[in-house]
């Protein structure tokens, strides 16, 4: 048993987690077994910070990115007071990127033009302000498009109306956005390939990065179309299987490590990329807080199919990382990387 305190950080209020009860709950199991004192702390205003950096954890496992500055405007409120960050000033350490990686991730059209900035293949896209009206003219895109809130993640705001085929149908989803999500709506160009989802993960022992790629496979829609949906997610249906082709697993591989390098994130997280009619890789969006659930989810299954690495050593590595950097450190220099080699068993099915 080491003798380390640890706080597991998530939120009950909707929108503000990253992390749920089964998530947070499995975590702490986990860890109980090899740290003196875990417990899980939850997070909904500053009252709550205050109380846990007072407490002064040798770690924060994140499970939330931020709270509101204003509690009753939740992700209205463009004022935000980062956990990581405050964490930084604190001198707490914590798992995994800090507050600007944070930030770009949150804001897919921000992310999208950092990868755009450092000549990285991501869609021409629009953002359509909520209550803003536009016209025709000002949608330099070809059909069909798909629209989905700016900054929401677990698959909200997307369904079968999110791939439309004319401006009327655009139109349509971005009103439904605002009214449900109240959100800005991202508007791109609609990628028919393969929907493949990248996990990364960084060794506390060598401090190489290794790329873990995984497609997930779901029956297309009532339109014929493929859409990792809420349903879908929460389903967590379809089959899950390891990128083995060697050239599709290189350009969706070296993709995927060049945005987590563009986007200042570090440790760990996952890439999700989509490829277009021509089976060239583009970046959709990142998520440096990924689902990690026992089962469930494209990292823990990205770990599994790839190294065999089961649910358990996957999270100690992810606190051992945590542990054993400099919480004021951040690489200003490419990685050092590898590409996983898929195991004998490709594929997991759910």
């Amino acid at each position: 048993m080491i003798n380390k305190h640890i706080e597991i950080v998530s939120s009950t209020v909707i929108g503000l987690s990253s992390m749920g009860k089964v998530s947070r709950d499995a975590i702490l199991a986990v860890l109980a077994k090899h740290y003196s004192h875990v417990r899980v702390t939850i997070i909904n205003d500053l009252s709550d910070l205050e109380a846990l950096t007072a407490r002064k954890p040798d770690l924060v496992v994140l499970g939330m990115k931020f709270i509101p500055s204003n509690p009753q405007l939740r992700f209205q409120n463009s004022s935000r007071i980062w956990i990581s960050e405050y964490l930084d000033m604190h001198d707490i350490a914590y798992t995994g990127s800090r507050q600007p990686a944070h930030e770009l991730e949150l804001d897919k059209p921000l992310a999208k033009q950092r990868a755009l900035n450092f000549g990285l293949k991501t869609t021409p896209f629009y953002v359509a302000r909520q209550n803003k009206s536009f016209d025709i003219g000002q949608l330099p895109l070809e059909y069909p498009l798909f629209v989905k809130p700016t900054d929401r993640g677990g698959g909200l705001g997307i369904d079968s109306s999110s791939v439309a085929y004319n401006f009327e149908q655009v139109q349509s989803k971005v009103q439904s956005i605002t009214a449900n999500h109240r959100s800005d709506s991202l508007i791109e160009n609609y990628l028919p390939g393969r929907e493949i989802s990248v996990a990364i993960l960084k060794n506390d022992i060598t401090h190489e990065y290794t790329v873990m790629p995984i497609e997930r496979i779901v029956p297309p829609n009532k339109h014929g179309v493929s859409i990792l949906s809420p349903d879908v997610k929460h389903a967590d249906s379809g089959l899950s299987v390891a990128v083995t082709d060697a050239d599709v697993k290189k350009k969706v591989s070296q993709l995927a490590i060049d945005v987590f390098y563009a986007l200042g994130a570090r440790d760990y997280g996952r890439i999700d990329t989509r490829m277009d009619a021509n089976g060239i890789p583009h970046f959709l969006e990142a998520n440096l807080i990924p689902s990690l659930i026992e089962g469930y989810g494209n990292f823990p299954k990205a770990c599994m199919l790839n190294l065999n690495l089961d649910y358990e050593q996957m999270l100690l590595r992810i606190v051992r990382l945590a542990f054993s950097r400099n919480a004021d450190s951040i690489s200003s220099s490419p990685f050092e990387y590898h590409f996983a080699t898929p195991l004998a068993n490709t594929a997991l099915q759910v």
